[in-house]
């Protein structure tokens, strides 16, 4: 076997490209996961003001979310390779500008860029999971988002040390320098799928869709518009419950209760944030796989009424401390899958070959449901407490869980069935044009 063809061997197996995906999820979650280790040393060196600085973190998110249709739109028409190669590129220079900006509008701009670089990684990332996996998108769309958090537990503390023995500057350049070549190099080995293998989906189960809808397509479609609707209401509960998981554990005075936790005594808020973040990590791979066991809506079900329960049995016995540590982790257990679920759902519905850019268009719920968090801030200070706002986000998420159960699948096998037969259709007659007359005079 030739050198040539022992790489199109190993890099064409769908498991080699599935490792290289998280890979490149591992690296580019310290753009999100290691921000906060920055903000402190840039205030410190720098005087900014910390909100300033933050501002910079919400560009990062927006942009980010927001551009990932056009980044999955390159990746489906060009492959996931230079996409993700030029993502790679962009990381390295975002944070190079970081660790040499002398003026928050410098660190806004490293941060815009910051946001593109890592909208083409994991635009990509998802996506060519989703292509290489049609028989099971939910695990391998999961899988590959638990990167996220598997990169940041490894990194975080080399983060964290560099800053304190050579400052935060040069930490920037240099992680930036490490994360951004290895997500390029890791990038240029990224393929697309044989067509044998996307066209396998239709054999593979009969309730995904046969035809590709383009994303403007997608957007005239009450199917999309349903999906979109729950997908913000529930992310917009638990991107508030992340948000003020620290706050509330103050405010009910048990942050710094301790709590002996296998063999160690720690503050309830530590032992609540390793929690979370151990969850986060778990339920992504796991709900994914449940989808393509039970279904996606089914499970949607199950973890949407299992938020809407959380949220609503952190405020109404949260106080206790032992009941904090359950409900405060069981928010990210079933909130954290969404966007696994949602990749596949997409690739489910819309077909596989325009599934990175339709994702995309998914993912932007999360940008809509950030922007909801300040509004849920308003709330909590009119009220004088998160009750309400909690509350009411339970109870859309619990609504969105029987919604998707009874009445959007329904929506969703019937849409699916119609472009089905549309497709059939068009192919049959599609061949037959094509055959020779003895053909079409038997197919009559």
């Amino acid at each position: 076997m030739n050198d040539v063809t022992w790489r199109s061997s190993i890099l064409g197996n769908r498991w080699s490209q599935l490792a290289l995906g998280i890979l490149c999820m591992g690296l580019v979650t310290n753009l999100q996961y290691g921000w906060t280790l920055f903000v402190r040393p840039m205030h410190e060196t720098m005087r900014w003001n910390e909100t300033g600085i933050q501002v910079a973190f919400t560009i990062f998110v927006l942009v980010e979310t927001w551009l990932i249709p056009v980044e999955g739109w390159l990746v489906d028409r060009y492959g996931p390779r230079p996409v993700a190669a030029a993502g790679g590129l962009l990381i390295a220079l975002a944070w190079s500008i970081n660790g040499l900006a002398t003026a928050l509008p410098t660190l806004y701009f490293g941060s815009a860029i910051a946001g593109i670089g890592a909208g083409c990684v994991y635009g990509t990332c998802v996506g060519n999971a989703l292509k290489w996996f049609p028989d099971r998108r939910g695990f391998a769309s999961g899988l590959t988002a638990s990167g996220y958090g598997v990169g940041a537990a490894l990194t975080v503390i080399p983060i964290a040390k560099s800053i304190d023995s050579v400052g935060y500057q040069a930490t920037f350049i240099h992680f930036g320098l490490v994360i951004g070549g290895g997500i390029f190099v890791l990038g240029c080995a990224l393929r697309r799928p044989p067509e044998t293998l996307v066209a396998r989906v239709a054999t593979v189960r009969k309730a995904h869709s046969c035809r590709d809808y383009t994303p403007l397509e997608i957007v005239r479609k009450p199917v999309f518009w349903s999906l979109y609707l729950m997908l913000t209401l529930v992310c917009a509960g638990g991107l508030l419950a992340s948000a003020q998981i620290a706050p509330i554990a103050k405010d009910f005075g048990i942050a710094a209760k301790p709590i002996v936790f296998v063999g160690s005594t720690l503050s309830l808020i530590t032992l609540t944030m390793t929690l979370d973040n151990i969850v986060n990590g778990l339920t992504r791979p796991l709900s994914g796989l449940l989808s393509d066991w039970i279904g996606r809506e089914n499970t949607m079900c199950i973890v949407f009424i299992g938020e809407g329960v959380a949220l609503g049995g952190l405020v109404l016995f949260g106080r206790a401390p032992y009941a904090f540590l359950v409900f405060a982790p069981m928010v990210f257990l079933c909130y954290a899958e969404l966007y696994a679920i949602s990749s596949a759902i997409a690739g489910d519905i819309f077909g596989t070959r325009n599934v990175t850019a339709n994702a995309g268009m998914l993912y932007t719920t999360k940008g809509i449901a950030a922007l909801l968090v300040p509004l849920g801030s308003y709330m909590a200070s009119r009220t004088g407490s998160w009750n309400v706002v909690f509350l009411a986000c339970g109870a859309a998420s619990i609504s969105m869980g029987i919604f998707a159960k009874l009445i959007y699948q329904p929506m969703r096998i019937r849409f699916v069935a119609s472009g089905n037969r549309e497709f059939n259709t068009a192919h049959r007659s599609n061949t037959l044009d094509k055959a020779d007359p003895e053909t079409m005079r038997q197919a009559v």
